[in-house]
C-alpha cells in the first residue's frame, strides 16, 4: 500500500510538471534580436550564390532572391 502511495504521488508531481512545462512554451513571446531589441528578420538565400541575407536587403526577381543585381541578370535573361 506505501508503494502504491508514493509511485501515485510521483505520478502527480510529474504531470504537475509537465503541464506548468508547456504553459511556459506556449507563453513565449516572439523572437528578438538580443543585441537591439529588433523583432528578427527572415533570412532568404540568393538563387545563383546561395549567400543568406535578410529578405529586407535582397533583390526580388521571377526566380527568387538575389544578393545582388549582377546575379539577377545573370539567372534571368
Amino acid at each position: 500500500m506505501k508503494y502504491l502511495l508514493v509511485i501515485i504521488l510521483a505520478l502527480v508531481v510529474l504531470w504537475l510538471w509537465r503541464s506548468n512545462r508547456r504553459a511556459d512554451q506556449q507563453e513565449t513571446p516572439p523572437r528578438r534580436d538580443a543585441a537591439a531589441g529588433k523583432p528578427a528578420t527572415e533570412m532568404v538565400a540568393c538563387a545563383v550564390c546561395a549567400v543568406h541575407l535578410p529578405r529586407s536587403e535582397a533583390l526580388p526577381g521571377g526566380q527568387g532572391f538575389y544578393c545582388s543585381d549582377t546575379h539577377r541578370r545573370q539567372a534571368e535573361p
